[in-house]
Formats: C-alpha cells, structure tokens, sequence
C-alpha cells in the first residue's frame, strides 16, 4: 500500500485473516499488521479500540459469513430431507469470501482452542447449527439429538480431508433419513 492510500476496515480485516492463515493467532497485532499492509499502528487504531476489538470485528465476520450461507441454504429447498441436506453440504461447503485460506472453520478451530472469547463464538455457531439440524431431523421424523452432533462433526471434519466433493456427507444424510 502507498501512503497516499487509505485503508478501510475491510483492508485490515482481510490482513488478518490472511496473518492467521500464516502465523497463527499470534500474528494478530497492531504492529506486524500494519507492516504487512505498508501503513503505520494509527491506521490500525483509527479503526479500531484496540486488537481485541479487532478480533472481535475478525469473528463477526466470520459468524456472518457462516450463518449467512446456512439460512441462505435453508430457504432455497422445498422439504426438510432436501434442506438437511443442503444444510449438512453448506457446512462442508462453506468458504469465506473474506479469508486467505479456503477453511475459515480450521483456522477459528485452531484459533479456539487457546482463546476462551473465540472459544465462545465457535460455541454459539455450532450451537446455531445444531439447533438447525435437529430442527431439520425433528421435522423429518427422526428425534435422536446425537445425529445432528454427528452431522456437524462429520461436515465440520470433512473440511479437513483432501476432497473436492461432499458425496460423504450425502451418505450420511441417506443413512440418517433412512431411519424413520
């Protein structure tokens, strides 16, 4: 960047998801961000308080974005097996438009583990997510809550291998559906 160029808050944001593709949640500072960008710290802070509002803003982004492609995935189908199965592949299937890395999932994952507010946001997506699948489940006549929890771990898990498809998770949603 030029010192004649402003940067948004969208410029720093994607900086940091790219940094935390690369260097870990570590590399989420004021400091190693503006050098990346070509800018000073007063850029970082003129758009935010400090780094912990700047990775509060990376979160919401990223839950955005997430829950986004799932009630997007959830309006486009007639019937509760089809949106299951929409829903199950959109979790696989997510990618951010935002982030460096194709698996937004693994770097908040990774992230989470060591960061007790990150933790916390990974809970509530989860937890919207679970309560959309079982929802989907319930209403497809299967009442197990346990289903909806292998769902996700197995899309969420599914991120990890090296595929291109979700063709696994369509089988799994036919095994499940074939439990009523």
């Amino acid at each position: 960047m030029t010192s004649k160029t402003r940067l948004s808050k969208a410029d720093w944001l994607k900086a940091g998801f790219t940094a935390l593709t690369e260097g870990g949640p570590s590399a989420l500072k004021a400091e190693p961000l503006a050098r990346r960008l070509g800018t000073s710290k007063g850029s970082f802070y003129w758009h935010f308080a400090d780094v912990a509002a700047f990775q509060s803003a990376m979160l919401d982004v990223w839950e955005a974005e997430a829950l986004t492609a799932l009630t997007t995935v959830i309006e486009e189908e007639p019937n509760a097996g089809a949106r299951l199965r929409r829903l199950a592949a959109g979790i696989t299937d997510y990618s951010s438009t935002v982030t460096a890395d194709t698996n937004p999932e693994r770097l908040i994952r990774a992230w989470a583990k060591d960061a007790p507010t990150v933790a916390e946001r990974l809970t509530k997506v989860d937890g919207l997510r679970l309560d959309l699948l079982n929802g989907l489940l319930q209403e497809s006549g299967i009442s197990n809550p346990d289903w909806a929890q292998l769902i996700l771990a197995a899309s969420v898990g599914l991120k990890e291998l090296p595929q291109t498809d979700n063709a696994p998770m369509g089988s799994l949603i036919d095994l499940v559906m074939s439990l009523r």
